[in-house]
């Protein structure tokens, strides 16, 4: 079975949107089990979250690009939309009511391991803290015509 990550990693909102339906007819069918309603008790809030998922990726089904293309190519994997969703999550991980919040220390660092993992910079800024972390590989021998 195709997860709804695969669909749109591949540009497939469409067929995401049914799978994220199907998901939805799927929890429909089974919340008035009382075996359930009791082991699942987040229940209602799960549902609401797939509601608002399908309400997101139908709104920019129109921008969802295939990244798997575009990976193919050796394109960025990256857009203005996925910015906005860093920074909502972000914005959610410093709330005070959140319960594991970030602080603004702990947001910038880690934006900036990410960013050295991104440029692929990771590995010297380990060397400079660590001077045994795997050593620097050797250039390839360039072979005689």
């Amino acid at each position: 079975m195709t997860s709804i990550k695969w669909h749109l990693w591949h540009g497939n909102a469409e067929r995401a949107l049914e799978k994220i339906r199907d998901l939805d007819d799927t929890l429909a069918t089974h919340q008035n089990d009382p075996l359930v309603a009791k082991k699942y008790s987040k229940w209602k809030p799960m549902t609401r979250l797939i509601a608002d998922f399908y309400t997101y990726v139908e709104q920019k089904s129109g921008f969802i690009v295939d990244y798997s293309e575009h990976h193919r190519y050796g394109k960025r994997v990256s857009t203005g939309f996925v910015k906005l969703a860093v920074n909502q999550v972000l914005a959610k991980r410093m709330a005070k009511r959140q319960q594991l919040q970030w602080t603004k220390k702990g947001a910038h660092l880690l934006v900036q391991a990410r960013t050295k993992v991104l440029n692929e910079e990771w590995e010297d800024c380990f060397r400079q803290q660590y001077p045994g972390f795997r050593s620097v590989p050797a250039e390839p021998m360039q072979m005689a015509a």
